[in-house]
């Protein structure tokens, strides 16, 4: 029974909206309508402010950390650990307590790619940093990040371990599942009008 308890509280850790509690608390409005419309901590910055979206960005990256923490600390297979990081997405994308209508994974992911190999984690962090402060768009500094880690994570394994094929997978599909709920955003990249940080968002 573990693992499956393991897999369902991931989802239910990751279903928690953050963003979209913190901007009904401070702004009783509903992040999902304001903005870029995504329930995400960029949206979380032009509804509700700096402080509200840094604390968001924590929250996210901690509810896809906690899952994979748990499960090593458990002792579980590399396959459990995968489910449980691969759920804890899927609860952030499609929550339960929001009518399966959330945000885009990003930074969930970022948590479960950190507790699976900080190192990867790591390296894709910079590459981040570096699209984003070359065009100052969050979504291609996001999608970079995304489909950047599963071959650095094969590359430089979790820090004490070669990577496991397991995880791989798991990995990639969450970059996958990252760069298809990015969709809207690549149309707007190819077509030149994507916005930058700091910008009016385009909905």
């Amino acid at each position: 029974m573990t693992p499956l308890l393991l897999v369902v509280g991931a989802y239910l850790l990751g279903a928690v909206p953050f963003s979209y509690l913190l901007v009904r608390w401070l702004q009783h409005q509903d992040v999902r309508e304001v903005g870029s419309g995504n329930a995400g901590a960029t949206n979380v910055l032009r509804a509700a402010g700096r402080v509200p979206a840094i604390a968001t960005l924590l929250l996210d990256i901690a509810k896809g950390a906690a899952p994979v923490v748990v499960a090593r600390a458990l002792d579980q297979p590399a396959g459990v650990e995968g489910a449980a990081a691969l759920a804890a997405v899927l609860g952030h994308i499609f929550p339960v307590y929001l009518g399966f209508r959330g945000g885009k994974g990003v930074a969930t992911a970022a948590g479960a790619f950190a507790a699976l190999s900080p190192p990867a984690l790591g390296g894709t962090a910079l590459l981040f940093a570096l699209t984003l402060a070359w065009r100052r768009i969050v979504s291609l500094a996001s999608l970079v990040a995304a489909l950047a880690f599963p071959p650095v994570y094969w590359l430089l394994g979790d820090g004490t371990r070669e990577a496991s094929p397991v995880l791989l997978g798991t990995a990639t599909a969450i970059s996958l599942l990252v760069l298809v709920k990015h969709r809207d955003n690549l149309r707007r990249l190819m077509q030149g009008c994507e916005p930058t940080l700091g910008s009016k968002p385009t909905t």
